[in-house]
């Protein structure tokens, strides 16, 4: 299965083309949306890459598009999260896809929401730790031992940044890994850095692939998507494409 994992920047609205252009080029069978927040765009999409089935709704970021049959789409809000994430339940394929998409803004107090946010995700899908399942999504944070140049960012940023202090403790992504869960771009790729953000300047990577540590040899490829024309114009993002075997046993 081809897991294609997109943040689509603001609905997507007016960039349809553009956007479907990218996700035919990734052949992917399911697409994680992130800032999906217009049904009516993401119902043009699905029209456009020949997507039969998908779901998006106002007031929620997370939505899909899908080319395989899904079984089941439910959108889960945790008390203690901004924003709900979303369980995609595929059709025989043995797997459970769930998109995540934490809160933005780079600075010391959003990484903490951020790990808040994470951990009430984990709780909610941790009926699941047994059993092949994906976290795929824009975490908008960085891996341990990656750095940010605040430089880059915007003034008002990186006022925000310099206000909350300037050396930002990155604990998100570590939250992930003490859970028992595989980078799957860094478990693939080394130190190659992978950049996903902003497509005019990759410079941060904030979108991921996640599996658990039993399941990781069902993930064969997690690559960034830089080889298209039609990205600067789709979005702010880089899409992640990933390739996984469901079916496999765990690894013991």
């Amino acid at each position: 299965m081809r897991l294609l994992t997109y943040n689509i920047r603001d609905g997507g609205e007016g960039r349809v083309g553009a956007l479907a252009a990218v996700i035919n080029h990734c052949a992917a069978d399911l697409v994680v949306l992130q800032e999906a927040v217009r049904p009516s765009a993401v119902e043009a999409l699905a029209a456009a890459t020949g997507m039969g089935a998908w779901g998006a709704r106002r007031g929620h970021s997370l939505g899909y598009l899908s080319r395989v049959a899904v079984e089941h789409h439910e959108w889960h809000r945790p008390a203690a999260s901004r924003r709900a994430f979303l369980e995609i339940v595929p059709a025989g394929r043995g797997l459970r896809i769930f998109g995540v998409h934490l809160s933005a803004v780079h600075s010391n107090w959003t990484e903490r929401l951020r790990v808040r946010e994470l951990r009430a995700i984990l709780r909610g899908v941790a009926r699941y730790k047994e059993q092949l399942h994906i976290l795929a999504g824009d975490f908008n944070t960085l891996a341990p031992g990656e750095e940010l140049d605040l430089r880059k960012l915007p003034p008002r940023l990186r006022a925000v940044a310099w206000l909350t202090g300037r050396r930002i403790r990155w604990e998100t992504i570590q939250a992930m890994l003490d859970a028992g869960y595989v980078d799957g771009y860094r478990s693939l790729h080394g130190r190659d850095p992978g950049c996903t953000f902003p497509t005019w300047d990759p410079h941060v990577r904030l979108d991921y692939v996640f599996v658990p540590l039993a399941w990781c040899r069902q993930l064969t490829a997690c690559a960034v998507v830089t080889d298209h024309p039609a990205l600067g114009q789709a979005s702010d993002h880089l899409p992640l494409l990933a390739e996984l075997v469901p079916g496999a046993e765990a690894a013991v």
